[in-house]
Order: structure tokens, then sequence, then C-alpha cells
């Protein structure tokens, strides 16, 4: 004769945890089978019939009842002391199969790393025409080299995901020409960088000094969407037309606040020229002028062009005429020496570059980041003048709502372990 069910008792937040994981879709299949026999259980129903509704045995239903029987009380313990993630976790661990022994393995650690190592070189060197490895190609080199007699590339597969290599893999990286050249030279405007964003609050508050980064976002597209975009419904996300329709281009120089987290003056229009940039330089400082400024930029060439130049020597009361020619002499003879004009200190006007291939050291890259999140990748625009009018819709509710100083945590200095 079957044995006595043992009985199942849930609390109410133990309930909505098991109905999560009994309606995901990502949990595990056998994590949403056993949630729902211990559901199943608390409302009385009989093993036999459980079983016939998960497809399982009798006598495995019986199991999972009484696994969780045994285990309530401490159930109990971690929900009024821990709280709800730690007894979720709980719950998860409760459900999962228990680890197994299994069989003693075929292939010695020796083997296993010379095989990672394969997988670290490129199959270039190794004589296949090929950009990267995959498990059946790594399978043949190892028995090519005689490392394994034999090997399948579902072994190889799972000793790549143990080993969390991820040859199918790639991440685009930039090296900046500065720190090749002059690692010292790098590590020094980096570390200005820095210092101009942990020094702004002070300079802003007791010296009446403006920190703000600027950039351009160049050839924003105006894209249409061909049919209107369908909305998200309960177990369906947003639809977006493939198609769409171009209407031209817009260019947006910005400004972020580094102290208030605002984005000020912009600037629209169709290009980003010498002069375009000179005359957004000239309206931001002309917001006020009794204020000193520091400009952190990228090194574009435009941002330290002959126009920045005379606009700074105009605000320092500098004649012009001791600039000297563009390429021949005097401050403007070269980037050099226009760097170093529009760097000085003492100016009212400082600009502070970021190394080259560097720009994400400037905070409005973060801000532009977000614009393309939240208006411009899921957008339609029927119009440049469209697109302008969200983007400047965008900035007034950003500046509302959202603006915050960035919690800028980055020193310049190389990370060191802590030791434990």
């Amino acid at each position: 004769m079957p044995g006595k069910a043992a009985k199942v008792t849930i609390t109410e937040q133990q309930q909505e945890i098991l109905l999560r994981i009994s309606r995901s879709r990502t949990e595990a299949s056998h994590l949403r089978q056993r949630a729902t026999i211990v559901l199943l259980a608390f409302e009385g129903q009989r093993n036999e019939v459980i079983a016939n509704k998960v497809r399982l045995e009798r006598h495995q239903v019986g199991l999972w009842r009484r696994r969780w029987a045994d285990a309530f009380s401490k159930l109990v313990a971690i929900e009024c002391g821990e709280g709800p993630r730690a007894l979720q976790a709980a719950i998860v661990k409760l459900l999962s199969d228990v680890p197994r022994s299994g069989s003693p393995g075929i292939f010695s650690a020796e083997q296993l790393t010379q095989i990672i190592a394969v997988a670290c070189e490129s199959p270039a060197d190794c004589g296949r025409a090929v950009t990267h490895w995959t498990p059946q190609e790594l399978a043949d080199e190892a028995v090519k080299r005689d490392i394994v007699p034999s090997i399948t590339a579902t072994t190889i597969r799972t000793l790549l995901h143990e080993a969390d290599l991820k040859p199918h893999l790639s991440r685009y990286w930039l090296t900046s020409p500065d720190k090749k050249e002059d690692p010292e030279a790098f590590a020094s405007r980096v570390q200005t960088v820095c210092d101009c964003y942990l020094n702004a609050p002070e300079l802003s508050f007791q010296f009446n000094t403006h920190t703000v980064s600027i950039d351009e976002m160049t050839g924003i597209q105006a894209l249409e969407r061909l049919n209107p975009t369908k909305p998200t419904q309960p177990g369906q996300v947003e639809r977006r037309e493939f198609e769409y329709k171009r209407h031209g281009t817009l260019t947006l120089i910005g400004n972020f606040n580094v102290v208030t987290g605002k984005l000020i003056n912009p600037t629209f229009g169709p290009t980003r020229t010498e002069q375009d940039l000179a005359q957004h330089i000239d309206e931001l400082v002309q917001t006020d002028n009794e204020s000193c400024w520091v400009l952190i930029m990228d090194q574009l060439n435009v941002h330290w062009s002959e126009s920045l130049v005379r606009l700074v020597a105009r605000d320092e009361g500098i004649d012009e005429t001791t600039l000297g020619k563009k390429g021949r002499s005097g401050v403007l003879k070269s980037k050099k020496t226009r760097q170093a004009f529009l760097e000085d200190a003492s100016h009212r006007i400082r600009f502070v570059y970021t190394p080259r291939h560097t720009s994400w050291m400037n905070q409005i890259e973060i801000w532009f980041s977000i614009l393309v999140r939240r208006v411009l990748k899921r957008g339609s625009f029927k119009s440049v003048a469209a697109l302008r009018e969200r983007i400047e819709a965008f900035i007034g509710y950003f500046n509302e709502t959202i603006a915050k100083p960035f919690r800028w945590t980055y020193t310049g200095r190389p990370l060191q372990a802590k030791v434990a």
C-alpha cells in the first residue's frame, strides 16, 4: 500500500514566490515543475492527480512533497529573519537537484589546460583560414596535436563554458596614441580631467567657476517608421516597423554642467564647423560674463582652432595681431601652440582636453547615451524639425526631472587589488 503523503504548508510570501517560479518563462523547466507540485499539494490534491498534471511518476511527486515538508521550518526562519531575496534563493536551492559526484573524468588537468591554451591562440597561427575557433575545430586541433586521442565538440563547449572563454564573441577597443607616444603626458592629462570633475563643486560655489563638458553629436538621423509602432501588451513587447524613411540629419552641440547635471545652452544645426563651434562657445560664455569657465573637450581639430584662440584672446584683451600666423608663427603656429594657449589656467575661459581616443572621459558622452536610449533609438520623426523639437523637449524634461551630477569614480590611477 502507498504511504501517507506528506502534508504541505506554505506561507503567503512563499506562495507568491512559488507562483512566480511556476509561471516564469526564464526559469529552468524542472524548477517550474517542482514549484507546481508544491502548489498543487498545498491545494490538497493527491499525488496521483499531481503526477498526471506535471507528467511525473507518483513516487517522484511524493519525494518533492516530503522535501518541502522537511524544509518548511527552515524556510520560515529565513523568511522572518533574512527577507524576501534570501527566501527566494532558499526556495530555488531547495527545488534544485542535489549535486552528484558523477563519473570520474577521462581527461587529466594537464590535458584540459592545454586545450584551454589552444583556445586562447589565434586559429590563423595554427594554419586555419578562420578568425575564431568553433568547438568542433578546437576538438580537431586537440586531436591533431596529440593532446587527447579523441574529444567531442560538446565536451569542448562545456570546457569553454567552465573556463569562461567565448571565442565566438568579440568587442571593439581603441588604444590612445598619446599613451603609446608619451605615457607620462597621457597620465598627466587624464589626472587633469579627473581633478576637474573632483574640484568642480568647490570651484562653482567658492570661486564662481563653471565646469562644463562639451561635445558634438553629428549626423542624428530623422527616421520615420513607415507604419505606426504597436504598443506593448501583456505577453507581447512593443513592435516597431522595420522599414523607415530618411528625412535628413541634425547636429547637436551640447554643454553638460558637471555640478548641476543639466544640459545647458545647446546648439542645433546642419553642420559642426570651426565657426559653428566658436559661435557656440561664445554664446555659452556670454550667459555669465562675470564667471570663469572650464571647458572639457576631446581633441577634435575644431576644438583647438584659430577661431577659438581669437575668441579667448578678445576675452582676455590680447591684441590679435600678436597671435602670429596660422602654420607659420606665434600662438597660431601649430596645434601644440594653440592648445597650450587655450589650456592656460590664467584665462577666464580655460580649455581642458581629454587624451586622444579617450572621449569616454568626457561626461557629456554619458548624457548622449541617455538621449539615444530614451529618445532616438525608438523614435519616429517626420522631419528634421520634428527631431529637433523632440530633443529640445527631452532636454527640458531631463533638466526638470532627471538631472543630477554623475558620480564620477574614475581617478586616473590603476585599480589596486584589495588584500583580504
